[in-house]
C-alpha cells in the first residue's frame, strides 16, 4: 500500500471490505477492495481471484475500470476505479418518489445494454445486476456496471448452473434450478429497468419463499402510464418468464425506441467544444492604419474594405492527408458549435441548427446538403435543400 493512501471505509461485503484511496503518483481518488485470502473457504478464494480474472478481460467507458492487484497483509487487494456518484440505488432513493423523465431512463439503460453487449462479448455471464451494482459518475449521468465478483465466464455454448444472485433479481430459471445463460442477465436488466419507472423492485415479498413464487408467476404492479408504450412493451418482454422469448442485448439496442439514444451517446464520446475566439482587431488583416466601419466588424484601410472574420473555420486531416484541409462553409457569419469525421464523411452543426455534410469524392470537397429542423412533440421532422457549394 505504499503507492496509495487510505482516506475511509466506503463498503463492507461478503467478501471484505471497500477502502476509497489516494493514488499518490498521480493524486487520483481510487477504490480498493480488500479481500482477507487466508480466512476463506477454497470457493470463497476462488470467487475472489474469479474477479480480477473478469476484470481484467473488460475494457469498456461503461464498467468500472480495473488498475492492478497485489497482496498485502494476507489480503488480496484489487484497485478500480472510483464512481463519485453512488450507486443507481441512492439515486433512485434520493428521488423521494419523483418518477425519472423518459428520456433519462433510455440514456441509463443505452449505457447499460452496451456495457452488457461488451460483458457477453467476452462469453461472460455477470449474475448479479442490481442497482446496488450500477454506479454513476459525480454529474449522475455516466452509468458504470460494478461487482463482478460472481460473474462466470463460460464457453461459447455452455450454460451456468449454480444458484446465484440478489434474490430480487434471479431469474424464473434460476429459481427452478434449471441451466442458464445470457438470458438471466437479460431478465436481471429489465428488473433494474422496471425500478428505474417505478423506484420500486418488481419482486418484493417477506420471506424467500413469498419471493420465488412472485418471480415464478411473474406478477408484479404495473409500470407508469406516463411512460411510453414502447418502453412498457420493452420491459414486459425482458422479464418475460420463458427465457427463449426474452430479446437478445442486439435485438433490445436495434429497437427504435432506443437507437437515437445510442447514437446520441456514440457521437457524444470524444466530442471536443467548438468555442468562439473574439480576436483583437489590431489582429485583423493588416498591421498598417486602419479604421473600424460603423456598419460591423470590417476594416478599411486606403479606402479598401477587408472581409469580416469568419466565426468559425473548419479543418480536417488524416486518412492519407497529412496537412490540415480547410472546409467550405456557406458564408462567413456560420457559427459551428460541433464537428464530426468518418471515413468518407465530414459533418458539422451550427448554432441556429444546421446540419452541414461534407463528402470526398475525387479530391473535390462539397458541402452536400443542408438540413433545417424543427421539433413538435417527440417527432422531429427533417426539411432538405441542396445546395452546393464547391471548393474553389
Amino acid at each position: 500500500m505504499e503507492k496509495y493512501e487510505k482516506i475511509r471505509v466506503v463498503g463492507r461485503g461478503a467478501y471484505g471490505t471497500v477502502h476509497l484511496c489516494v493514488r499518490l503518483s498521480d493524486k487520483k481518488q481510487v477504490i480498493i477492495k480488500q479481500i482477507p485470502v487466508e480466512q476463506m473457504t477454497k470457493e470463497e478464494r476462488q470467487a475472489a481471484l474469479n474477479e480480477v480474472k473478469v476484470l481484467s478481460m473488460l475494457h469498456h467507458p461503461n464498467i468500472i475500470q480495473y488498475y492492478e492487484n497485489f497482496l498485502e497483509d494476507k489480503a488480496l487487494m484489487i484497485v478500480m476505479e472510483y464512481a463519485q456518484g453512488g450507486t443507481l440505488l441512492d439515486f433512485l432513493q434520493s428521488r423521494n418518489g419523483c418518477l425519472l423523465e423518459e428520456e433519462n431512463i433510455l440514456k441509463f439503460l443505452a449505457q447499460m445494454l452496451m456495457s452488457l453487449q461488451h460483458v457477453h462479448s467476452k462469453q461472460i455471464l455477470h449474475r448479479d445486476l442490481k442497482t446496488q451494482n450500477i454506479l454513476l459518475d459525480k454529474k449522475k449521468e455516466i452509468v458504470k456496471i460494478g461487482d463482478f465478483g460472481i460473474s462466470k465466464v463460460l464457453s461459447s455454448k455452455s450454460k451456468a448452473y449454480t444458484v446465484v444472485g440478489t434474490p430480487c433479481y434471479i431469474s424464473p430459471e434460476l429459481c427452478e434450478g434449471k441451466p442458464y445463460n445470457q438470458k438471466s442477465d437479460i431478465w436481471a436488466l429489465g428488473c433494474v429497468l422496471y425500478e428505474l419507472t417505478s423506484l420500486k423492485r418488481a419482486f418484493e415479498a417477506a420471506n424467500l419463499p413469498a419471493l420465488i413464487l412472485k418471480i415464478m408467476r411473474g406478477t408484479f404492479s404495473p409500470i407508469s402510464s406516463q411512460y411510453s408504450t414502447q418502453l412498457r412493451e420493452l420491459i414486459l418482454s425482458m422479464l418475460h418468464l420463458d427465457p427463449a422469448r426474452r430479446p437478445t442485448i442486439n435485438q433490445i439496442m436495434a429497437q427504435p425506441l432506443l437507437i437515437n439514444t445510442i447514437m446520441n451517446l456514440h457521437t457524444e464520446t470524444g466530442k471536443l467544444p467548438c468555442v468562439r475566439v473574439n480576436r483583437p482587431l489590431s489582429s485583423m488583416q493588416g498591421t498598417g492604419r486602419g479604421r473600424v466601419s460603423s456598419r460591423g466588424n470590417s476594416t478599411a484601410r486606403d479606402g479598401i474594405s477587408a472581409q469580416p472574420q469568419p466565426l468559425s473555420s473548419v479543418f480536417w486531416w488524416g486518412g492519407g492527408t497529412t496537412l490540415p484541409t480547410k472546409l467550405p462553409l456557406p458564408n462567413p457569419e456560420t457559427q459551428v458549435v460541433q464537428v464530426s469525421a468518418g471515413r468518407t464523411q465530414k459533418a458539422a452543426v451550427t448554432r441556429n441548427g444546421r446540419l452541414f455534410v461534407w463528402e470526398k469524392q475525387l479530391n473535390e470537397i462539397s458541402i452536400e446538403h443542408q438540413y433545417s429542423y424543427s421539433k413538435s412533440g417527440q417527432q422531429a421532422t427533417l426539411s432538405v435543400r441542396h445546395e452546393d457549394i464547391r471548393e474553389a
